[in-house]
C-alpha cells in the first residue's frame, strides 16, 4: 500500500522560521504540563511529537510495517505552512525543509519519499523552488496549503501550475487549522477542536471551488490535483455546486453546459482519509474510485491505518491510483 497522507516534523528545521518558531515543547507530566507546538502566535496542545512516527523514523517505518505500508510520501506539518508569513523568513523556511526532508528521504527511498513546500507569497519564487526541490532534490511534487494570500484561481498562481505541469508533477492541498495565520474566522471552531475537522471540510470545500469554477483546471487541462479528506464536503455539495455554475450570473458558458461541473470534478483526486466507511462510500457514489489514493495520517489524532476499511478490491485500487499519480513505474 502506498500511504500520500502523511506527516512529518523535522527537529532540524525548529526555530528556522526566526520568531516563528516553530517551537517544541514536550510538557511535563509530573507538572500537569501537557506538550504543545508553537508557531508564531498559535500554540497547538497535547499533541506529542517526540518518540512517536511523526519525528521518529524508526518508530515511522515499524508503523508502517504493521500497517502494511510499503511507502509513504511524507508531507509538512500543516501548521509549519507559512503561507501568511512575511516572504523572507517562509521561503528560508521552506528550503530548509525540503532539504531536510530530502536527506531523510534519501536515508530510506525504498520506503519513503516526500512533497515539497513552497514559499507562495511569491509565485514566482515558489516555482523556482519547486524546480529546484524536484529536479535537485528528488522530491516528488508540491504540498500547499488550501489558503494562501490569494485565491487559487488568481492569475499569479497560474506560474505555480504551469511548472507543475512543466515537471509533470500532481499538486496536493491540504487547510492549515483556523487561528495558525490570522484572526479564527468563527470563534465557535475553537471549541471541540472543530478547527480541525469542521474547518478543514470548509477550506477543502472552498479549495475545490476556486479550482473547479475558478478555471484553473480549464487553463491547465493536464493538471493533476489532489486534495486531502476527499474535498472536504465536495461530495454532499456538487450538484448544488453544479446548479449554481448554471444559474447564477458569476457562471460561464462552459460551465453552463450540462455536466460541465461533474467532468471537472472527476478529474481531481481525492484522499481516501475521510474518516470512516460511510463518508467513504459517499465519496465513491459521488466521483467513483479511478482518482481515490490511499492517506492514513499516520500518528494523528484521527489515524486509521486501512484507508480501504476493510475492503480488499477497493485497496489495491487505491494503490494503483497512487502510483499512477506519482508516475511509478
Amino acid at each position: 500500500m502506498i500511504d500520500l497522507h502523511a506527516h512529518v516534523v523535522l527537529e532540524s528545521v525548529l526555530g528556522a522560521a526566526g520568531p516563528l518558531g516553530p517551537e517544541l515543547d514536550d510538557g511535563d507530566a509530573d507538572l500537569g504540563r501537557p506538550p504543545s507546538f508553537r508557531v508564531g502566535d498559535y500554540r497547538l496542545v497535547g499533541v506529542r511529537y517526540r518518540g512517536t512516527p511523526f519525528m521518529d523514523v524508526d518508530a515511522r517505518l515499524a508503523a508502517m510495517d504493521r500497517a502494511g505500508i510499503d511507502l509513504q510520501v511524507l508531507s509538512p506539518n500543516p501548521l509549519t505552512a507559512f503561507a501568511g508569513a512575511d516572504l523572507e523568513w517562509a521561503d528560508a523556511f521552506c528550503r530548509r525543509h525540503n532539504d531536510e526532508l530530502a536527506a531523510l528521504v534519501a536515508r530510506h527511498p525504498d520506503r519513503l519519499a516526500g512533497f515539497a513546500q513552497l514559499p507562495t507569497q511569491d509565485p514566482e519564487r515558489a516555482a523556482a523552488e519547486l524546480r529546484r526541490a524536484v529536479g535537485e532534490l528528488g522530491l516528488v511534487a508540491p504540498y500547499l496549503p488550501t489558503r494562501l494570500t490569494r485565491s487559487l484561481d488568481d492569475p499569479d498562481l497560474d506560474v505555480v501550475w504551469s511548472t507543475c505541469v512543466e515537471l509533470d508533477v500532481p499538486v496536493f492541498f491540504h487547510p492549515v487549522p483556523d487561528g495558525v495565520e490570522g484572526p479564527r474566522r468563527d470563534d465557535r471552531l475553537a471549541r471541540f477542536d472543530a478547527d480541525l475537522w469542521l474547518g478543514f471540510a470548509y477550506e477543502e470545500t472552498l479549495a475545490v471551488t476556486s479550482l473547479v469554477l475558478g478555471g484553473v483546471l480549464d487553463r491547465f487541462p493536464t493538471l493533476d490535483v489532489c486534495v486531502s479528506h476527499g474535498g472536504g464536503a465536495t461530495a454532499w455539495l456538487a450538484e448544488r455546486m453544479e446548479h449554481a455554475a448554471r444559474t447564477r450570473p458569476w457562471g460561464t458558458a462552459a460551465l453552463a453546459e450540462p455536466g460541465a461541473v461533474t467532468e471537472r470534478l472527476r478529474r481531481i483526486w481525492w484522499d481516501a482519509h475521510v474518516g470512516g466507511p460511510t463518508a467513504l462510500a459517499a465519496l465513491v457514489a459521488a466521483f467513483g474510485s479511478e482518482r481515490l489514493v490511499g492517506g492514513t495520517n499516520m500518528a494523528g489524532w484521527d489515524a486509521s491505518d486501512d484507508p480501504a476499511h476493510g475492503d480488499s478490491e477497493l485497496s489495491a485500487t487505491l494503490d494503483v491510483n497512487a502510483r499512477r499519480l506519482l508516475r511509478l513505474r
